[in-house]
């Protein structure tokens, strides 16, 4: 099993963020950026796999400060000589596809091949309806369940995967859809420009586009693909048409069964062959102290974070592996007989924890736990 980090980009404290408009801080992001880079150090010398990061924005009150996804990227690689990077994700109603095909291939070649990412639609309203590239489209979550915006956003975002799929392992390509046509039909280039038909594919001598393409190409024969936090069947389904993993957070182990059986079967559908436990990444929040007291002790800060930032979106609890190594072995042992597990991702109390309190329970789970499930 690897073992990787999720972060949500937190700023401050409990005391801070309490405070108010801790995200128009300078100082707390100086330390924020100065604690990540020495966070990233830390784990990836003591062999975890990556460290993901969301995109969010307009993040005043400094809960989840990751914002531009590519920044964030290069910021955690330049720290790293041997850890994976995971962008969870590029959202899908504020970003135009092939700029995002291209980003990707960018960062990959930047970091080395050694890039993750993730898709995801887009739940928070608020940065999503100043960002949106469709006036139509909004934001989704449980107020709108199944309802016609959210029909609508996974429309936009099966396009969305589609488009940066072809423009990742093609030369060229060209797509039409309900949202998104490239190249614009009946495109032709205002002057003629002979490299674009001399040196180039997809266009002619009269400057007719039929097709465009990215580059850099990818420097990965295959980019990791993941499906950031899931909890429906539909998108397990969905994910699994392009062998892309769903990253789930949850204590109930039968749902996770039936999942991972649900996109083991969609996968063989499509032609796709997979080793047990590559049909999805499970995970938890993670807490690792000496005791299963002091860790609960520690708790209680990210607690407050998560009844104050995560549960108006709709969020539930995940998984909370928090305890002594001990503990943590128990449980990582009886999700192993339950589900196959390859990648297991922790969200970690970044920036609601001190650096202490952050290396102590990553050095406590890399030398404890972390061998006894490789």
């Amino acid at each position: 099993m690897d073992f990787s980090l999720f972060i949500y980009g937190t700023v401050g404290r409990r005391k801070e963020l309490e405070a108010g408009m801790a995200g128009r801080k300078p100082e707390l992001y100086q330390r924020f950026l100065a604690e990540l880079a020495d966070y990233a150090r830390f784990a990836d010398e003591r062999d975890y796999y990556a460290i993901g990061h969301p995109e969010h924005h307009l993040q005043l009150e400094g809960f989840e400060m990751a914002n531009d996804p590519c920044l964030m990227a290069m910021w955690l690689g330049q720290h790293l000589k041997r850890m994976r990077v995971m962008t969870c994700g590029f959202v899908a109603a504020t970003n135009n596809p092939i700029i995002v095909a291209e980003k990707i291939a960018t960062l990959d070649n930047m970091l080395g091949g050694r890039f993750n990412v993730g898709l995801v639609r887009g739940y928070q309203a608020r940065w999503l309806d100043n960002f949106k590239i469709k006036p139509e489209i909004e934001a989704v979550g449980p107020w709108n369940v199944d309802g016609p915006a959210d029909v609508m956003n996974r429309e936009l975002f099966t396009e969305f995967v589609e488009v940066i799929y072809k423009a990742l392992y093609n030369d060229t390509f060209s797509y039409r859809g309900k949202y998104w046509n490239f190249p614009t039909p009946g495109f032709k280039n205002p002057h003629d420009h002979p490299v674009y038909h001399k040196y180039g594919q997809g266009v002619d001598a009269q400057m007719n586009f039929s097709e465009i393409g990215i580059a850099p190409k990818p420097l990965q024969k295959e980019i990791p693909l993941y499906g950031g936090f899931s909890s429906s069947l539909r998108t397990a389904k969905f994910w699994a048409k392009y062998k892309g993993k769903p990253i789930v957070l949850t204590d109930n182990l039968d749902f996770c069964k039936t999942l991972w059986g649900e996109w083991g079967e969609e996968a063989r559908r499509h032609g796709h062959t997979f080793q047990p436990g590559e049909e999805a990444c499970w995970g938890g929040i993670m807490i690792c102290a000496p005791t299963d007291a002091q860790a609960w002790e520690w708790w209680e800060d990210m607690k407050w974070f998560w009844d104050q930032w995560s549960v108006p979106f709709g969020f539930g609890l995940p998984e909370l592996l928090i305890g002594s190594p001990e503990t943590l072995n128990k449980r990582l042992a009886e999700v192993n007989k339950a589900i196959p597990v390859k990648e297991c991702y922790l969200l970690i109390p970044q920036g609601i924890h001190t650096p202490e309190q952050i290396k102590t329970s990553l050095d406590l789970f890399a030398t404890k736990v972390m061998p006894n499930h490789r």
